[in-house]
C-alpha cells in the first residue's frame, strides 16, 4: 500500500523563463559589426565564441539569467520549492514479506550533497573552459584595436615605396616564369628549335638590360663587381639593391644556359650527358657568385661611423665572419662541378663492346629503339647513353633491375632548372 500527499500549490511549478535563441541562432552578420570586430564576429559564427552584445563592456555586468539549469539545480530548486512551498511530508509504506516498513520522505541534505559532488567535476570543466573562451576573446579583442593602425602603417610603407614593389614582383614573377620555359626547351632535346631559343634568349637580355637602365642613378652595378656602394644605404634600399641584383644575376645565367642549348642543339646521337654537365656547372659557378653578391652591399651598411668605430667594426667583422664560412661550401660544390666535367670516364659504368650490346638484343628498353653509344651498367645492363644520363639526372639506380648504380654525389642541374630562392645575407 502507498499513500502520498501532493502539494497542488500552482506557484510551486513555476515555468522555467525562456530561453534566448539570439546567443546560439541568432546571429546578425552586419556589415557594421564585420567592421567593428572582424576577427571576434569570425570567431563567434563559427561558434568558438559566445555571441557577444554589441557594447562588449556591458557584457560581464549582465548576469546569465537565461542559461538552463543543470539536473543538480533543478533537482535542489525542486526540493527546496518543496520544502517550503508547505511543508507537508510524503509517507510511503512498502510490505514486503509480511514485514511493515515505513520512510519519512527524502533527506534532502544527503540529495544535495550527492548533487553537488556529481556536479563538481562538470563545473570545475566548465569554469575552465569559460576562462579559456574568456581568454580568445580578449586576445581578438586586443588584435581588433591593433590590426586598423597596423594596417594603415603597411598601406603607408606601400605608398612609400610603391615603385619597388611593382619591380620586385614583376621581375620575380618574369623569373619564375623564364626557369619554367628554360625547363621545357631543355627536355625537347633534338626537337628545340632555334629561333625560338634565340627569342627567348634576346627576351631575357633585354630584360637585364632594361632593368639596369631604369636604375642607372642608383649604386646596383657596384655590387655586381664585388664594390661597396658609394653611400651607407638604408635599410630597404639595401634589400631593394640585393633583391634586384640577386633576380638580374640569375636571368642573365639563364640567358647563358639558353645559349649553351643552342649550341648543344642537335639530333639524336649527340652528347647530352655533356650538356647536362655544363648547366650543372653554370648553375654552381651562380650559387657562388650569389653567395658573395650581397656581401658589399652588408658591408657597406655595417660599417657605419654613425654608432661609433667598435660598433661598426665588430658587426661588419661578425657578418664577414659569418659570409666566409657559408662560403666554403660552395666553393666546394663549385670545384666538385669542375671536376666532374673535366673527367671524360662514365662513373656509373663503361662504354659496351660490339659484342655485348648483340649479346644484350641492342635494343635500348628507356627510348626502345636502337641504342646509341650504348653503356654498359655496373648491374650489366645496357642503355643508350643519352636514355640513361637522363634517367639518372632523377633517380640513382638502373632503370631495371633498381640496383644502386649512381653513387651519392653532387646535386645535377642537368634539366636547365635555376634555384629560385634569395640570397639574401
Amino acid at each position: 500500500m502507498e499513500t502520498s500527499s501532493v502539494d497542488t500549490n500552482p506557484n510551486s511549478n513555476s515555468s522555467s523563463p525562456p530561453t534566448s535563441n539570439s546567443s546560439t541562432f541568432g546571429f546578425n552578420l552586419t556589415p557594421l559589426r564585420v567592421l567593428r570586430y572582424p576577427l571576434s564576429t569570425f570567431l563567434e559564427y563559427s561558434g568558438l565564441l559566445r555571441v557577444r552584445p554589441d557594447n562588449p563592456e556591458a557584457y560581464l555586468l549582465i548576469p546569465d539569467n537565461n542559461r538552463i539549469p543543470d539536473n543538480s539545480e533543478s533537482i535542489s530548486n525542486s526540493g527546496n520549492s518543496n520544502a517550503s512551498s508547505s511543508g507537508e511530508v510524503s509517507i510511503r509504506i512498502n510490505e514486503n514479506d509480511g514485514v511493515r516498513s515505513e520512510g519519512v520522505g527524502v533527506d534532502v541534505d544527503v540529495m544535495e550533497e550527492r548533487g553537488s559532488s556529481s556536479t563538481g567535476s562538470g563545473g570545475n570543466r566548465d569554469s575552465s573552459s569559460s576562462y579559456q573562451r574568456y581568454d580568445i576573446q580578449q586576445a581578438a579583442r586586443l588584435i581588433e584595436q591593433i590590426l586598423p593602425f597596423s594596417l594603415l602603417l603597411v598601406v603607408v610603407f606601400i605608398r612609400q615605396h610603391l615603385q619597388g614593389f611593382f619591380v620586385t614582383i614583376w621581375i620575380t614573377a618574369f623569373m619564375f616564369k623564364s626557369n619554367d620555359i628554360l625547363r621545357k626547351q631543355t627536355a625537347l632535346k633534338g626537337e628545340r628549335k632555334i629561333n625560338v631559343l634565340l627569342g627567348y634568349f634576346l627576351l631575357y637580355m633585354l630584360h637585364v638590360i632594361g632593368i639596369y637602365w631604369w636604375y642607372h642613378k642608383d649604386d646596383l652595378f657596384y655590387p655586381l663587381l664585388m664594390v661597396p656602394p658609394k653611400v651607407i644605404p638604408p635599410f630597404w634600399h639595401a634589400i631593394f639593391i640585393i633583391l634586384v641584383n640577386d633576380t638580374m644575376v640569375r636571368q642573365a645565367a639563364m640567358a647563358l644556359k639558353l645559349a649553351l642549348l643552342m649550341y648543344y642543339k642537335n639530333g639524336r646521337g649527340h652528347n647530352f650527358r655533356r650538356q647536362g654537365q655544363m648547366l650543372t656547372l653554370v648553375e654552381y659557378t651562380l650559387l657562388l657568385y650569389r653567395a658573395l653578391l650581397p656581401a658589399p652591399v652588408w658591408y657597406r651598411f655595417f660599417l657605419n661611423k654613425e654608432y661609433g668605430s667598435l660598433f661598426s667594426s665588430l658587426t661588419t667583422g661578425l657578418y664577414l665572419t659569418f659570409k666566409l664560412t657559408s662560403i666554403v661550401e660552395k666553393v666546394q660544390s663549385f670545384f666538385t662541378a669542375l671536376k666532374a666535367l673535366s673527367i671524360k670516364e662514365i662513373h656509373y659504368g663503361s662504354h659496351a663492346t660490339p659484342d655485348q650490346v648483340t649479346a644484350a638484343g641492342d635494343l635500348c628498353a628507356i627510348c626502345q629503339e636502337k641504342m646509341n653509344a650504348p653503356i654498359l651498367l655496373r648491374c650489366k645492363h645496357i642503355f643508350c647513353e643519352d636514355c640513361v644520363s637522363e634517367w639518372f639526372e632523377r633517380e640513382r639506380s638502373c632503370p631495371l633491375c633498381r640496383a644502386l648504380v649512381r653513387p651519392a654525389d653532387l646535386k645535377s642541374f642537368g634539366d636547365g632548372s635555376t634555384g629560385l630562392f634569395f640570397q639574401l645575407f
